[in-house]
């Protein structure tokens, strides 16, 4: 086996149930405790210091397993993302991939600030703000189980990708 496949193989794993585990925990933990939080008017500690730490780990998580699964792809990477010769399904598991890579960089991340107060933002652009990254958060969410089941099912080629 070799070492860069091997490490780009367990790099992808690890920086992916990251990135995963922490959209579960946004999505199923954290969006229900906030309004609980902001209820009884403890959410500030949440929002200073938990979410803007696990906002950290979710946006680099999934930079690095998107560049872990391209250099996995390895000269591969344009089959899979042209979805040919073989890499079709693996493609499309990819493909979801970095949607939801985008969601995070594009609509999650600039929303969140403005919730956070990392970026000055009125009420009226903080509560937009709010709808856009749930949106886009519960959209990865969706696109997350299908991602999972083909890139799991697009392993046809292991001796390709090293596994």
């Amino acid at each position: 086996m070799e070492l860069v496949p091997a490490l780009a193989r367990w790099i992808h794993f690890l920086a992916g149930i990251t990135w995963v585990g922490l959209l579960y925990y946004f999505n199923l933990v954290q969006m229900t405790a906030l309004k609980a939080a902001a209820a009884d008017g403890t959410a500030i500690g949440i929002n200073r210091h938990v979410a803007p730490r696990a906002l950290f780990w979710f946006r680099w998580s999934a930079v690095v397993t998107w560049l872990a699964g391209a250099a996995l792809l390895g000269a591969h990477f344009t089959d899979a993302f042209m979805l040919r010769n073989g890499f079709e399904v693996i493609g499309v598991g990819a493909w979801l991939g970095t949607i939801m890579l985008l969601n995070v960089w594009i609509l999650i991340w600039p929303n969140q600030k403005k919730i956070l107060g990392l970026v000055v933002a009125d009420e009226p652009a903080r509560n937009a703000a709010r709808r856009v990254a749930m949106l886009a958060s519960r959209v990865n969410m969706m696109l997350s189980l299908p991602m999972l089941f083909f890139m799991a099912n697009g392993l046809s080629h292991r001796a390709v990708l090293g596994f």
